[in-house]
């Protein structure tokens, strides 16, 4: 029961930060090509590290 009152509510202030952040990046002007190409790399760099096991 305390585990459940400790984590509710956090997944409800994650979930309203979520929301806030999409109808923000909603509103907002953004270089959908250099997102993209950051979360590649990123992705890039942890497919990387887990296949050669360096890093």
């Amino acid at each position: 029961m305390i585990r459940l009152v400790i984590i509710l509510p956090i997944v409800v202030l994650a979930w309203m930060l979520l929301v806030k952040l999409i109808s923000d990046v909603k509103k907002a002007n953004v270089d959908w090509t250099g997102v993209t190409t950051i979360i590649g790399f990123i992705a890039l760099a942890f497919w990387l590290r887990h296949i050669t096991g360096m890093g």
